[in-house]
């Protein structure tokens, strides 16, 4: 049996019907127990809990051949490190009390680095706090930068008529959907061939800099001449607090950015056909991007 937490979220949510698909038993954890209501109907087990919650992840693991885990993005919480503190300590104390065989955990480039790179540190204290863990097989999945990070360009292009972020625009990133990072932690969960703690990269389909992707994204709503900006910090800052980021997570986010135009941030990896994922930002674009932007435009 096999447990994921997460469930409902973009990566965990691949995961589960994935392991599904496969026949396996599985137990899904997510904080929303109507958002795992499609997972118990195809046969998981399905349990409502925060991840903070040690007692309730201790009763989840129990059992468990292989467990997923990962930190699910707060934008909001008021002190990220401290919220990313509470969940690792949840997670590892319920790994080190059930003694689950073999952890999957959701992690990211830049993960390797000890200071500068926003909330991704906090990735890199889950890793060591998992490593610490006596008996237990752990992979560190090192994602690149989500596809799905784009989305939120639909309601900037309808709102200033154009693409606009804080990454350079020739900046060439590692982009991945987030359901390639759900098929290999699945491929993991059930191969369970990894041994003490290791680390692999999920470097997506190709590199892609934010000219191409908003060229790519420009063709499929209709706006072949759409272009993209970088804007300023400073300027970009208030921005993400108006969105509801807390004033905290805005300001590592843009620490991260600015480590990933920099290049301090980066995959260690040499690209290979192990690290290399199937979907194409065409494909992402069309199936993912394209409805977003319809239903923004439905709704203006």
């Amino acid at each position: 049996m096999y447990v994921v937490t997460g469930a409902s979220g973009n990566t965990g949510s691949s995961l589960a019907n994935a392991l599904l698909d496969s026949g396996a038993k599985v137990r899904v954890i997510a904080r929303n127990s109507e958002q795992l209501r499609p997972f118990a109907a195809r046969g998981a087990e399905a349990i409502a809990a925060d991840l903070t919650d040690t007692a309730k992840l201790v009763s989840a693991f129990s059992g468990a051949e292989g467990v997923y885990v990962m930190i699910p993005p707060n934008p909001a919480a008021p002190d990220t490190y401290k919220y990313d503190e509470s969940i690792t300590s949840s997670i590892a104390t319920a790994i080190e009390e059930t003694r689950v065989r073999f952890v999957v955990a959701l992690s990211s480039i830049g993960a390797d680095k000890t200071s500068g790179t926003g909330p991704v540190l906090g990735l890199h204290w889950f890793e060591d706090a998992l490593n610490a863990i006596d008996g237990v097989n752990v992979l560190h999945l090192r994602a690149g930068y989500f596809m799905e990070n784009t989305l939120a360009q639909a309601g900037i292009i309808h709102s200033m008529g154009k693409a606009a972020g804080p990454v350079r625009a020739d900046l060439k990133l590692p982009m991945i959907a987030a359901r390639d990072i759900g098929a290999a932690a699945a491929a993991a969960l059930l191969k369970s061939d990894f041994e003490g703690h290791e680390t692999r990269e999920l470097l997506g389909q190709r590199d892609i800099d934010y000219n191409e992707a908003v060229a790519i994204i420009g063709r499929a709503i209709g706006k072949p001449g759409l272009g993209y900006v970088q804007v300023p910090n400073e300027q970009l800052q208030p921005m993400l607090v108006g969105m509801g980021m807390s004033a905290n997570f805005s300001s590592l986010l843009l620490e991260m950015t600015d480590a990933l135009n920099s290049g301090y941030m980066h995959a260690l990896e040499t690209r290979t056909l192990r690290n290399t994922t199937a979907t194409s930002f065409e494909t992402f674009v069309a199936e993912k991007f394209l409805p977003a932007y319809r239903q923004q435009s439905a709704a203006a």
